[in-house]
């Protein structure tokens, strides 16, 4: 029987997507494969049509229950002989299933990886049974991937244990690093490769910079008027529950999604959204695989998340009917201090885990055995401590062997029982220079996220260049393209040209000198416009900024075109965002250079200057008058000093007192135009005093943190 024949009488199909024949032909040949398609793609036909064809049987790692039993009970539905192995079973449920591989009545049987644990297990399997040892979502094996799991190390050995079959290893999300890795780790030499599907004609991919909650709530209600329904992400389960409770009122079938919840109330959730009884569900990352509700119009990222693969497979949950879907992001760059705190804890370096083993040690039982939840552990360090980064702690020395862990019956709980007995933790062989390269590699990945939300290029493009699936079309229908083909471009007149080229000169002023048209970046945006409109904050002159030829050299035009124009050239990749440490700093790009130097001229999708600006630059009085806030003493970022009033109007209805007790507007305008970040540089700021600088400033200076 050909693939093409078994694919009309076991699925009903006329005929295969790309490139799902010439994947399954290779696994047919015997072929080691890796396989990585995006969501939706149909990856799973190609381990199941195969397994229908080879003699044995196909064993296929799924590393959820759930998703396993979707698809066993869909291939049982079509008569299929498929099976599956869980914890959820009973022991003699278990053991029919082992029977029917032994006997190879069964075709395709579905294990988790936790079940590669047990020895007995794989003395169970006959080394000859296994036709083909197949790996779903793969990434999960490589510490680079997204979401890496510890139990699918294991995998590699296993598959030598069963008599080394031919493997298939497949993922939605694996750049090239986490491919080599997959290769590595399952010794796949001289494998089948293919990666492709990544384009998905059907979404539009978007990010709206969203610097407060406000514009948040605005851009997520406009989604859910438009789209009915959709996924929210967010980072944790407090702003789960902190969206959840806002959008209620926008509609009656919203469904909350995390990890505090139980078992049940999960399975609950995810059932009544797939079911169609919700529409909206707002959720963490837990929210994830095996949720393929074909009709989902929209998924919005509320907060950034921590890769770009975990916001490309989130996104593509939707329009998997093939329908016209949105994928937005609600990018603010605060929020990337969540995922810095993940990190962190995904990240525990050699010194705690070291700690971590010899606190165990002490805790034991005469069993050597600990009971303790990770909370207690955390108390009894003596100092503050990233609760995550214990439990990450715990993972890697029972990766290692070092500990083992066990179930606790009874008990959402698992204890851990001492393996290496005797030693101390600084005695342990921990490899300080792999866990610190692990922990550069996810700040990359962050910074990877930023630099994807700042791009001004086509967002499908990106992506798939990130994949490695070369594609050099664009999209047409990401927030880029669309901007592109809405563009007002023109060529600048001789005035707006000189204004241009001031702008690239107070980048370049700011920036370090590399060489040609070669620029490094010093400050961030922000910074280099408070310099081009004169600010006279202390950050400008600590910095000396103050003293650049290109300070005030744009304070006549006004900040909103100021604002506006920096706005254009990044649209123009004259300059572009780059995150550089733990902040998005301003680059000027070869071409914005050269435009700089007048070598280059190109049209732009400019601003209109003002009025205000124009009669100012011809000297009117009157017109100096009304905008005196212009002069240093003025306000410079009128959208900060507008959030840091109605923030003073809160605080002030608290206490029933008059606004200005708060602080007078003269410190607002200072708090505005000179952005401290300390206690330390507000101190520089008539009207703060000692008392105020404690009780009523912390609140400021978040304020202006978070909009930043």
């Amino acid at each position: 029987m050909t693939p093409e024949d078994a694919l009309q009488k076991y699925f009903g199909m006329p005929a295969f997507r790309e490139p799902q024949g010439d994947i399954i032909r290779a696994v047919l040949e015997g072929k080691d494969t890796l396989v990585v398609m995006p969501t939706g793609g149909g990856k799973s036909l190609c381990f199941q049509l195969p397994a229908l064809l080879l003699p044995g049987v196909t064993l296929v790692v799924s590393p959820l229950i759930a998703l396993m039993k979707d698809q066993v009970d869909a291939l049982q539905a079509r008569g299929l002989p498929a099976g599956l192995l869980n914890s959820s079973q009973t022991l003699e449920q278990q053991q029919e299933t082992l029977d029917g591989i032994r006997n190879r009545t069964l075709k395709l049987v579905y294990v988790a990886p936790e079940r590669f644990r047990s020895q007995s297990f794989l003395n169970a399997l006959s080394k000859d049974a296994i036709s083909l040892f197949a790996i779903d979502e793969a990434h999960c094996l490589s510490q680079w991937g997204h979401d890496f799991r510890p139990d699918y190390m294991r995998l590699g050995e296993a598959r030598k244990a069963i008599g080394n079959p031919p493997c298939i290893a497949l993922t939605a999300t694996a750049t090239p690093d986490v491919q080599l890795d997959i290769k590595k780790s399952l010794e796949m030499e001289d494998a089948a490769e293919f990666v492709a599907g990544f384009s998905r004609d059907n979404l539009s991919f978007k990010v709206r910079q969203a610097n407060s909650d406000n514009d948040k709530m605005q851009a997520l209600q406009a989604l859910i008027k438009e789209h009915n329904t959709g996924i929210i992400y967010c980072a944790t389960r407090k702003s789960v529950d902190a969206v959840a409770g806002k959008i209620e009122h926008l509609t009656s079938s919203v469904i909350r999604y995390h990890g505090g919840l139980s078992d049940r109330d999960r399975s609950a959730a995810q059932e009544r959204f797939m079911s169609g009884g919700a529409n909206i569900v707002v959720a963490t990352n837990a929210f994830g695989m095996g949720i393929d509700r074909s009709d989902i119009r929209f998924v919005c990222h509320y907060e950034m998340p921590g890769s770009v693969e975990a916001y490309y497979q989130e996104g593509g949950r939707a329009g998997r009917d093939g329908k016209p879907s949105v994928c937005e992001m609600l990018f603010s760059y605060a929020d990337k201090r969540v995922q810095d705190f993940f990190i962190d804890g995904a990240n525990p370096g050699k010194a705690l885990i070291a700690e971590i083993f010899d606190l165990l040690c002490a805790e034991s039982d005469a069993q050597h055995e600990v009971r303790l939840p990770v909370d207690d552990l955390c108390d009894r360090i003596g100092r503050k401590v990233n609760p995550m980064a214990v439990s990450t702690a715990i993972s890697v020395l029972a990766r290692q062997g070092w500990i083992e862990r066990f179930d606790i019956p009874g008990k959402r709980l698992k204890g851990t029982r001492i393996k290496q007995l005797g030693q101390s933790g600084n005695s342990l062989p921990i490899d300080g220079q792999a866990l610190a390269l692990k922990a550069a590699r996810d700040e990359e990945r962050l910074k990877t996220v930023i630099n994807f939300s700042y791009s001004q290029s086509c967002r499908q493009k990106w992506i798939l260049d990130y994949f490695g699936e070369r594609n050099g079309e664009n999209c047409k229908r990401c927030d880029n393209c669309k901007q592109a083909n809405n563009s007002a471009a023109r060529e600048p007149s001789k005035d707006e040209f000189t204004l241009v080229q001031k702008a690239l000169s107070g980048v370049a002023r700011m920036s370090r000198h590399l060489g040609a048209d070669e620029w490094a970046p010093r400050f961030g945006k922000r910074k280099i416009i408070q310099c081009l409109l004169g600010s006279q904050s202390a950050a400008i002159r600590d910095s000396g900024l103050d003293e650049l030829s290109t300070h005030g050299i744009l304070k006549r035009e006004g900040s909103a075109y100021v604002d506006a124009l920096f706005e254009c050239l990044e649209r123009a990749g004259l300059v572009q965002p780059v995150v550089e440490g733990n902040y998005p700093l301003l680059q000027l790009m070869p071409m914005g250079a050269r435009v700089m130097r007048g070598a280059e001229r190109i049209d732009l999708e400019l601003p209109e200057r003002t009025a205000g600006a124009l009669s100012q630059r011809s000297g009117s009085s009157t017109t100096h008058a009304k905008r005196k806030d212009s002069e240093a003493g003025g306000i410079l970022d009128r959208r900060l000093y507008g959030l840091l009033v109605g923030h003073r109007a809160k605080m002030a209805a608290k206490t029933g007192k008059p606004a200005f007790t708060v602080f007078p507007n003269s410190v607002l305008v200072e708090l505005a135009n000179q952005k401290p970040q300390t206690e330390q540089e507000a101190l520089d700021i008539k009207g703060i005093g000692p008392a105020k600088l404690k009780s009523v400033l912390p609140e400021f200076l978040e304020v202006i943190r978070l909009n930043e």
